[in-house]
């Protein structure tokens, strides 16, 4: 193989993302360490490597940019719960198990910014704001689930122990953020287990 084509090959190998993923990323990024409010498009585009009017061809609002940052993560949040049910999809209490390790660890990697979705419906109380829909359609949609594997699993009143479970989880953010990760949220997995062992069984 010549220099040449060794080049051109390397080049196609280390390309840059197209200028809306690229966007994207960099906006993800931003909004989660900064905060939505405090992260403008000029900064946006200025990191991403471009400029505001390719910002704006992509992304017709910082609205629409900032729905299209949270779909992303609720997008990769629910091929992570996916995982768990297609990996224990024979035994729903195992799936519950899966669960419970899976934000634990969650609780972690959030440490420093907690949730992405809830930090933004703190910041953007305004029910019409269309970044509202994203939020409440993910964590309904998390709740939803909850349900099914506890009903599965043989709970008698599997609606009380998702809620008391996902309740614990909202909370347990909160706390990390609060105080820490040697706080009350450490002992998140400890919690969610005795809550589960406790429920009454159908």
């Amino acid at each position: 193989m010549s220099l040449a084509i060794a080049t051109t090959e390397q080049r196609q190998t280390r390309a840059e993302p197209a200028p809306r993923d690229r966007i994207l990323a960099t906006a993800r990024d931003l909004f989660y360490r900064h905060g939505i409010r405090a992260v403008g498009v000029d900064a946006i585009a200025e990191a991403a490597g471009t400029n505001k009017m390719t910002l704006y061809r992509h992304f017709s609002s910082k609205d629409v940019l900032i729905a299209e940052c949270l779909r992303a993560f609720a997008q990769e949040c629910e091929a992570d719960w996916r995982r768990i049910s297609q990996a224990h999809g024979d035994d729903p209490h195992e799936q519950l198990r899966a669960w419970v390790l899976y934000v634990s660890a969650l609780m972690i990697k959030e440490a420093d910014r907690g949730c992405a979705l809830a930090n933004a419906a703190i910041e953007i109380p305004d029910r019409e704001h269309p970044v509202r829909r994203v939020i409440e359609e993910f964590k309904t949609a998390q709740f939803d689930q909850l349900v099914v594997w506890c009903r599965d699993a043989g709970y008698g009143e599997p609606d009380q122990l998702a809620g008391e479970l996902f309740l614990l989880l909202e909370g347990a953010r909160v706390s990390i953020q609060s105080v820490g990760v040697a706080g009350p949220g450490s002992r998140l997995g400890r919690m969610m287990n005795t809550i589960i062992d406790h429920h009454p069984r159908g």
